[in-house]
């Protein structure tokens, strides 16, 4: 009879020999264990002793720990193709700012929001954003200066801030426009 836990343990060597592009020859071979067994261990009809998951995770360059994790409750997952994400009117947003939210997870204690923003032609500088959490941007187009409490920063595209959303921050000047952004807030579900 199979053992849930091997089974478990045996999918995920499976999948991590996978994501390799490993064969299971060479992963046996990099592991020092028989291709037989190796099979027996993905199919979950052996439980591995620990020995032979240390030397799997060797062949593996793995952690031993991740034979362990549990892929099988992460079913998040979005895909927004290129010009649909979600056009979002923010409760208190800032006139011509506009949010296009380009996924969301709905599981997990990590709340995360990416949004494509873009600055349309009456856009005004505003630096008066605070709220709970990190920010992420990373500039796409265009030239502005950013604060954040007193500090000041040019920022054009390519360039990128990371901070902490609780001071209060925004753009103070739009020195070339069109400009447009990604930002990814990440906050901790409550």
């Amino acid at each position: 009879m199979r053992s849930l836990s091997a089974a478990r343990i045996g999918a995920q060597v499976r999948a991590l020999r996978m994501a390799a592009e490993m064969s299971g020859g060479a992963l046996a071979q990099a592991s020092g264990i028989s291709s037989s067994m190796l099979s027996r261990i993905e199919r979950g009809l052996v439980s591995p002793s620990v020995e032979t998951l240390e030397r799997l995770a060797q062949g593996l360059h793995v952690p031993v720990s991740r034979f362990f994790s549990d892929q099988a409750r992460r079913t998040d997952f979005c895909h927004v193709r290129a010009g649909r994400g979600v056009l979002v009117d923010r409760i208190g947003a800032v006139a011509d700012y506009r949010y296009e939210l380009l996924g969301h997870l709905l599981s997990g204690n990590l709340f995360v929001e990416p949004y494509l923003v873009t600055l349309l032609p009456g856009a005004d500088p505003y630096v008066t954003f605070q709220h709970p959490g990190l920010k992420f941007l990373y500039f796409l187009s265009g030239e502005v200066r950013y604060r954040y409490g007193a500090k000041v920063v040019e920022v054009r595209a390519g360039d990128s801030l990371l901070f902490d959303a609780t001071a209060l921050h925004g753009i103070e000047a739009i020195q070339a426009p069109p400009v447009s952004y990604l930002s990814v807030v990440f906050t901790l579900r409550e």
